[in-house]
């Protein structure tokens, strides 16, 4: 398919223009305009796009792309070596932050439930946007400890860290995949029993403690990985495109 068709199809998919974020979504650098094969990645740091270039792909698709608000402007360093790779080869990149986090069937969110077999998880009310927190009542109470076990079995990975007794009975779960541990104290409000995210600052402890939630952090990187999967596996079945997932592990 050509450049601007994908291109206009996440954007209307993804619908990226009715969500403020941290970063431009969508097509970040402009490269070859026929795309067949593309790769997806968490990050699209150096070493992704090198595998990317390597692999002979079209279009990288990843979830953290550049240009952050923020940021220093200047291109030098490490910034100058990744887009001079992506020019150099003509190698298209689009990425999409919190348009593929909150995205109800391809999103971060939806896809680590869908790991998990959590049933009908909804948006949690009063946390914008909408979907960036999602919530979902187990079936049955099991143990913060069966859900840790649970947890790391299907990450393939131990958490980052884990704020709980063994003993403590979860019915109710909120999560948000990334960096999301600023919402513990809306998921607590709640009544939340538990609340996963990707990562941990020093006052997200107090909170779990103090509100008597569980909260686990297992992993920005961790968390993330499911999303841009998804994406790139949709647009292979629906446009015939070739599509590779390339995972750059970060203990992050």
């Amino acid at each position: 398919m050509q450049r601007s068709q994908l291109d206009a199809h996440l954007r209307q998919l993804l619908a990226i223009d009715r969500i403020k974020d941290y970063c431009p979504n969508g097509l970040q650098v402009e490269g070859r305009q026929h795309i067949e094969k593309i790769i997806t990645g968490v990050t699209a740091c150096q070493q992704l796009v090198d595998k990317a270039v390597e692999l002979e792909a079209d279009a990288l698709l990843v979830h953290h792309g550049y240009f952050w608000k923020g940021e220093p402007s200047a291109i030098t360093g490490m910034k100058k070596r990744r887009l001079q790779t992506l020019l150099a080869h003509d190698l298209n990149m689009f990425a999409y932050h919190l348009p593929l986090d909150i995205h109800p069937k391809l999103g971060n969110n939806a896809q680590l439930a869908r790991l998990m077999a959590w049933p009908e998880p909804v948006a949690l009310e009063q946390v914008e946007p909408e979907g960036v927190v999602m919530m979902t009542e187990l079936p049955v109470e099991q143990s913060a400890e069966q859900l840790k076990q649970q947890l790391e079995m299907q990450l393939q990975r131990s958490l980052v860290c884990a704020v709980h007794t063994p003993q403590k009975a979860i019915r109710r779960i909120a999560w948000c995949t990334g960096g999301g541990q600023g919402f513990i104290d809306a998921a607590a409000a709640a009544g939340c029993d538990l609340f996963i995210t990707g990562e941990v600052s020093e006052p997200t402890v107090h909170s779990a403690r103090e509100q008597d939630i569980a909260f686990f952090a297992a992993g920005h990187h961790a968390t993330e990985r499911y999303g841009i999967q998804a994406l790139g596996e949709y647009l292979a079945e629906e446009f015939g495109l070739e599509h590779q997932f390339i995972d750059i592990d970060s203990p992050a």
